[in-house]
């Protein structure tokens, strides 16, 4: 255990710290989770999700992966979609890229890396799309940035062509989505102005899909809970 020592006593700081400056912290947090956000970013141990927001714990459900991918064949990712907008009910999704992402070089590079080049095909598929745009940027470091910005607006619209987001947009509440890079060297996220809703619009006549009980007036295709099981467990 001595490789955890670290993280144990660091671990009973926070607590004792969060208990004195609020003892009904915990009994708050053991009631369940209503967060506001769904934050998809990258792996990268240099970009916390809570600490480069603000957000605290029960305000931001999380997904990461390399290189903040959405990618619709993704299991693991469509899970965590569908339960944060179905389930959870969260108001904004974030797709959080970073400058500097070694997922997003690598794609970049002509060299093999094992196992993740299966993965990397989705970026090299972004810079497929926009080989163009990326061809007149001369210096690296430049198109590299840019990269990862034209991966963080493909993501979005990957969001876009999934079935959850698209019944979601048709109800009452729907979720606004985001893009955003985060700038390790300097703390500052960058808001990439993307309009959700437009981006969906853009993409229906594409991708759009009903599913077979719309007709009966229920957007949503979900026939799971509602509420997140947590709270009906602390009850």
């Amino acid at each position: 255990m001595a490789g955890i020592d670290e993280i144990l006593t660091n671990n009973r700081r926070w607590v004792e710290a969060k208990n004195t400056e609020d003892p009904e912290f915990f009994h708050r947090l053991a009631d369940g989770q209503k967060p506001r956000y769904l934050f998809i970013g990258c792996s990268d141990s240099r970009v916390p999700a809570s600490g480069i927001t603000g957000t605290g714990p029960g305000e931001m459900f999380v997904h990461r992966n390399i290189a903040n991918m959405v990618v619709p064949a993704d299991m693991n990712l469509l899970s965590v979609l569908q339960y944060a907008v179905e389930v959870l009910g969260v108001q904004d999704i974030l797709v959080v890229g970073h400058y500097g992402c070694g997922g997003v070089a690598a794609a970049a590079a002509n060299k093999q890396y094992g196992l993740i080049d299966n993965w990397l095909v989705n970026i090299r598929d972004v810079v497929r799309l926009h080989e163009t745009e990326l061809l007149r940027i001369t210096d690296e470091k430049q198109r590299l940035r840019r990269l990862v910005e034209l991966n963080v607006t493909e993501q979005v619209q990957n969001l876009a062509k999934t079935n959850i987001i698209q019944n979601a947009m048709r109800g009452d509440n729907p979720p606004r989505l985001h893009g955003l890079v985060y700038d390790i060297a300097d703390g500052v996220l960058k808001d990439l102005g993307i309009d959700g809703r437009e981006v969906v619009e853009e993409l229906e006549h594409i991708y759009a899909t009903q599913a077979p009980h719309e007709q009966d007036g229920d957007a949503s295709s979900y026939e799971g809970p509602t509420e997140d099981p947590s709270e009906q467990a602390a009850g």
